[in-house]
């Protein structure tokens, strides 16, 4: 009798050679996810974002960047900006509500407060605005964006980080 174990989620920093990857996770969770709350055309002016890998791969690169996987393929990413603000942070519709994004989320969370971040915040679209609620993330504002000549609304949402010891203040 043999044992094998089974896949589980991981996660890692983002490499350069996964932006091909990042940009269709990005472009599938927009598309496939946000359907309740997006019309098309603003579904599509928002996935788009990613046609330019190149530049999708410096907003990325620009930022602390990690990604989730599960079996060694990425099935999700997150991006810390300037140590406060949760810039990115999008999973693959395979993968949604298995662990991927919490795990992505806590990650950010403790490595913000680590440095010293007293308050992590969020542009959370219509669609993740519940995840970012239960997780203790309170509506300060709300926003309306235009893109590429579409209006998209998302909500500006904060959270005050517990101080980590050791962290420098």
């Amino acid at each position: 009798m043999t044992s094998r174990t089974s896949p589980k989620l991981a996660m890692r920093p983002m490499l350069p050679a996964d932006v091909p990857d990042l940009a269709e996770i990005f472009r599938a969770s927009i598309e496939e996810l946000t359907a309740e709350d997006y019309t098309e055309a603003q579904q599509r002016a928002w996935a788009s974002a990613a046609d330019d890998e190149e530049e999708f791969g410096q907003k990325l690169s620009g930022a602390l960047t990690l990604v989730a996987t599960f079996g060694g393929a990425a099935v999700g990413f997150a991006s810390l900006a300037d140590n406060k603000e949760i810039d990115m942070l999008y999973v693959h519709p395979a993968a949604a509500g298995q662990g991927a994004g919490a795990m992505l989320a806590d990650a950010l969370e403790k490595l913000a407060a680590g440095r010293g971040s007293r308050e992590l915040t969020v542009d959370a679209s219509d669609t993740a605005r519940g995840f970012f609620e239960k997780r203790g993330f309170a509506a300060r504002t709300r926003n309306t964006v235009s893109l590429n000549g579409e209006w998209l609304a998302n909500t500006t949402m904060s959270k005050t980080l517990p101080p980590q010891q050791g962290s420098v203040q």
